[in-house]
């Protein structure tokens, strides 16, 4: 396991203590690496796309609340016919999902996921498949690859978990006639009670991109359109225990911990004569945690660099902050539609996407912590050291809560717009598959979680996009099997009227799951009634707090 992010600490501070913001930004890159990140959102995508994290969930598990699921995908925007190599995991690469569960920014577990390939059997032919693939050890696949998961614990001490083989890419009906199929045979067990799904699925990940067209074409124009409709990405699908993942392994007085995904690649790559070699020291070319950060929040001068550092040195660098303290979005919004951007600074924002939403949250200016509630910072946990905690963008989730719930600490509905809508199971406490991240994000960013009138303007609606085109499972591995049919068929069938995989399925019964997609009522204006009791409702709900623990357990 590469230590770089660790030994390259020191010396990054001192560069931004003595540098330009400029010269900062590139001293941070690694030398050689090819850096980008998340639905192609640093200038360096293009050159990496197997390497590219697009999104993170993390969410208690709705069929063991004693479990805690991570969903980490990679190589975004894949359309389902783009043969004949399709979309392989990359063989010089670690695939990390990291936790940290004592809030020093330093990943206290990690999960890291390394790929061989096999295509002996392919060498002769251009095809991916020679016939039906009916299962993984199927003769007619010949593109095979095979991975190891190793768990990495907070000392460094490495133990393989899980031995698999990834799902094959989603062909077409006739080489791949039943997906689910293949998605049973992927799933394998992780160490005693673990379970893990590497493969690809359909992209779960719903909203409206043209969000960068001036936003939604500056009059609204545009919105509406699920812009990753039938497209795929590659993902790793990981539950275990949540004490496994806890502050001293222990999920009931700890139950607080910090997500992110990292992509570690050789730093060197050479071609000729038709061959690629790898080498050199791993070094980190892509990272994601909360999302929209580095899409919305980051420069482009800032977010190449952004994908190359560890969290707990994202507080040291006076740019990243002034871009959470004083955001570009909420300016852009008022010079377009006329809404009035929030004061300054946004320390809500930073216990949003910076500390974790807590009464005793570290402001970054030493005021006190906006936002009244008691929620999902590990300075909650109970044997966590207040004094150690590093402000660091991650995405936060406190296990304790099982279920859809209210603010007075009884079960409720599932709502898209988490927190928000008044259902502090999801978003941003953690991120469910069916969390309306955008929606929420949106308004967010306005200052919904302190004055609600932001909500009545012509940004109410959101991008209306409101659900994923398809419904997730209530099963592991939750997510949708990967679409077979081209993007630009609008009627998304084969041809005689029958739908094919991955297309639109009946919405499940218990919406209460990440899989559940209700709307929590409509459009974001029914929250101008809901938020004024958001910070009263939050103050009195105290999770964890006065050197004792609250939890609140499934019905």
């Amino acid at each position: 396991m590469s230590e770089t992010p660790r030994r390259r600490r020191a010396a990054v501070a001192m560069i931004i203590a003595g540098s330009t913001l400029a010269t900062t930004a590139l001293a941070l890159i690694p030398s050689g690496a090819a850096v980008a990140s998340s639905h192609r959102e640093a200038p360096l995508i293009a050159d990496a796309p197997a390497y590219d994290n697009t999104d993170v969930y993390a969410f208690v598990s709705p069929e063991s609340p004693d479990k805690v699921t991570f969903v980490a995908n990679w190589f975004g925007l894949q359309e389902p016919n783009g043969g004949p190599t399709f979309y392989p995991w990359a063989d010089d690469a670690y695939y990390n999902i990291k936790i940290d569960s004592d809030g020093d920014a330093v990943a206290d577990t990690t999960y890291r996921y390394e790929f061989t390939t096999d295509n002996a059997a392919q060498q002769d032919t251009f095809l991916y498949a020679n016939g039906p693939v009916e299962s993984l050890d199927d003769e007619n696949l010949l593109f095979k690859q095979y991975y190891t998961l190793t768990k990495i614990d907070a000392k460094g001490t490495e133990t393989v978990v899980a031995e698999g083989q990834a799902a094959p890419s989603n062909t077409g009906p006739a080489s791949v006639p039943d997906y689910d199929a293949l998605i049973e045979d992927a799933t394998v067990p992780v160490g005693k009670d673990g379970t893990t799904f590497v493969g690809q699925v359909e992209d779960p990940f719903f909203l409206d991109l043209r969000v960068f067209d001036l936003l939604y074409g500056g009059d609204l124009s545009e919105i509406g359109q699920d812009t990753l409709a039938g497209y795929n990405v590659n993902t790793t699908v990981l539950e275990v225990p949540i004490d496994e993942v806890a502050l001293n392994g222990n999920g009931v007085d700890n139950p607080i911990i910090g997500v992110w995904s990292t992509t570690d690649r050789l730093s060197n790559v050479t071609y000729g004569g038709g061959l690629e070699e790898a080498s050199g020291d791993y070094v980190q070319v892509s990272r994601l945690g909360n999302p929209l950060v580095n899409e919305v929040v980051l420069p482009v001068s800032l977010k190449d660099a952004f994908n190359a550092i560890s969290p707990d040195l994202d507080a040291t660098i006076p740019a990243v902050v002034e871009r959470v303290t004083d955001p570009e979005v909420p300016k852009l919004v008022e010079a377009i539609y006329g809404i009035p951007a929030p004061a300054t600074p946004r320390n809500d924002l930073v216990e949003i996407f910076l500390t974790g939403i807590a009464v005793d949250a570290p402001t970054l200016d030493g005021s006190a912590a906006p936002i009244a509630a008691d929620l999902n910072s590990q300075i909650l946990n109970a044997d966590a050291d207040p004094k150690a905690f590093v402000p660091s963008e991650m995405l936060r989730l406190n296990t304790a809560i099982k279920e859809p719930t209210a603010l007075d600490g009884t079960p409720t509905e599932f709502s898209r717009l988490g927190v928000l809508g008044g259902d502090i199971q999801g978003f941003p406490n953690g991120r469910r598959l069916a969390d309306d991240v955008v929606d929420i994000g949106l308004v967010a960013l306005q200052g919904a979680a302190l004055d609600p009138a932001v909500l009545t303007g012509p940004l109410a609606g959101g991008d209306a996009v409101n659900e994923n085109d398809k419904a997730f499972s209530n099963e592991f591995p939750y997510v949708v099997a990967a679409n077979n049919l081209n993007v630009n068929d609008a009627a998304n069938s084969q041809g005689d009227g029958t739908v094919a995989q991955g297309a639109p399925a009946a919405a499940p019964a218990d919406n209460s799951t990440p899989g559940g997609g209700a709307t929590g009522g409509g459009p974001l204006g029914f929250l101008t009634d809901l938020l004024p009791g958001v910070m009263t409702g939050m103050a009195g709900m105290v999770l964890i707090g006065a050197g004792a623990t609250r939890h609140l357990r499934q019905q």
